[in-house]
C-alpha cells in the first residue's frame, strides 16, 4: 500500500481527475489510454532515406550503365575494376546495412564464404567474388532483364522499406515530441527551464547541480528545474503488449526510489493500449511510486499542478 505521504501527493491527482481513491485513480488512468499517437512523422523518415541514398547516388548512377546489358557478368567485372567505389552500393541493393555478409555455400559441411563491400584496392579474385555476389543474389537478373529503370529510384524504395522497420521504435520518439510540447509551454508560462535527453554532466553544466547516476550512460527524457528542485520525467508509449512493458515498470520503480533518495521528483508519463494486457506490473509501480500520468492527464494540466505544488 502507499505511504501516507504518497497518498497525500496523489490527492492532487484525485482532485484533477474527479476520483476519490487510489483504485479509482488507477482505473481512470488505464481507461483513458490512447489507442495510437500516429502522426505524419510515423510513416517514413524521409530525411534519413534521402540522406542514405544521396551518399551513394553517384555510384548508383555508374551502375545504371549495366541495365539491359547482355553480357552482364563481364560488363560488371570491368565496371568494378574501373570504378571500385561502386561496391559500396551493394548492401543497399539487397536491403542490407552491413558492409560484409557471410553466405552459407555448403550446407553439408557448413562452409561460409565472406563477401566484403568495403571500398579498397581490389584484386581480380576480389572482383570476381563481388561479381558473383551480384549475379547470385538475383540483382544481376533484375539489371539484365530491365526489371528496373533506375537504381537511384530502386534504392530509394529499398530505403523506405528498411525505414519502415523502425516504426516500432518511433512510438517512443513521437510520445517524447508530444510531451515536449506540453513541457515547453509549461516552462514558458511559469518561467522555468528544462532539458531534454539530459544526463548528469548536462545537468551540472546548466544548473551547477551534481547528481549521482546508477550508470554513466543514463539519460533522462526531460528534466525540469524549479527553484532548487529537479523533476525527472520519463516518457513512453506502448501500442502493443510484450515483456518490455513489465521490465520498464520494474526499472522505473527502482529509478523512482533512486531519485527520491536524492530529493528528486520522478514522474512517469506513459500511454498506449499495450498496457491493457500488462496492468499488474503497472499497478505495482503505481502503488509504490508518487506519480503516474498519461496523455489525458497531461492535457488536463496535471503535470503543471505537480510542478507548482
Amino acid at each position: 500500500m502507499n505511504s501516507l505521504f504518497q497518498t497525500m501527493k496523489k490527492s492532487l491527482l484525485f482532485l484533477a481527475t474527479n476520483t476519490k481513491n487510489e483504485d479509482e485513480l488507477f482505473d481512470y488512468i488505464n481507461s483513458t489510454f490512447k489507442d495510437k499517437i500516429t502522426t505524419w512523422e510515423y510513416f517514413v523518415n524521409w530525411h534519413k532515406v534521402f540522406t542514405n541514398v544521396s551518399s551513394i547516388e553517384k555510384e548508383l548512377n555508374i551502375l545504371n550503365y549495366l541495365i539491359g546489358k547482355d553480357n552482364l557478368e563481364s560488363e560488371l567485372f570491368t565496371l568494378i575494376k574501373q570504378y571500385p567505389e561502386i561496391i559500396a552500393t551493394f548492401p543497399a541493393l539487397i536491403a542490407l546495412r552491413d558492409n560484409s555478409v557471410d553466405i552459407l555455400v555448403d550446407s553439408t559441411k557448413f562452409i561460409y564464404k565472406n563477401y566484403n563491400f568495403k571500398v579498397r584496392k581490389l584484386s581480380d579474385p576480389d572482383i570476381k567474388d563481388l561479381t558473383e555476389f551480384i549475379i547470385k543474389s538475383g540483382i544481376g537478373e533484375i539489371l539484365s532483364n530491365k526489371r528496373i529503370k533506375n537504381l537511384v529510384d530502386y534504392v530509394t524504395g529499398v530505403e523506405v522499406g528498411l525505414d519502415s522497420n523502425g516504426r516500432k521504435n518511433r512510438g517512443g520518439t513521437l510520445m517524447e515530441e508530444i510531451v515536449e510540447v506540453y513541457i515547453k509551454d509549461l516552462c514558458k508560462r511559469n518561467h522555468l527551464e528544462y532539458l531534454a535527453q539530459a544526463n548528469a554532466s548536462k545537468i551540472q553544466a546548466k544548473w551547477g547541480i551534481k547528481i549521482q547516476v546508477d550508470k554513466s550512460s543514463r539519460n533522462i527524457d526531460f528534466v525540469i528545474k524549479k527553484d532548487n528542485k529537479l523533476f525527472f520525467i520519463e516518457v513512453n508509449f506502448y501500442g502493443g503488449g510484450g515483456s518490455k512493458l513489465k521490465s520498464t515498470a520494474t526499472e522505473y520503480h527502482s529509478m523512482h526510489g533512486y531519485w527520491k533518495n536524492q530529493k528528486i521528483e520522478f514522474i512517469w508519463i506513459t500511454d498506449g493500449n499495450g498496457w491493457q494486457t500488462t496492468l499488474k506490473p503497472l499497478r505495482e509501480y503505481y502503488d509504490k511510486a508518487d506519480y503516474l500520468l498519461n496523455l489525458d492527464m497531461l492535457e488536463k494540466g496535471i503535470l503543471e499542478k505537480i510542478i507548482n505544488e
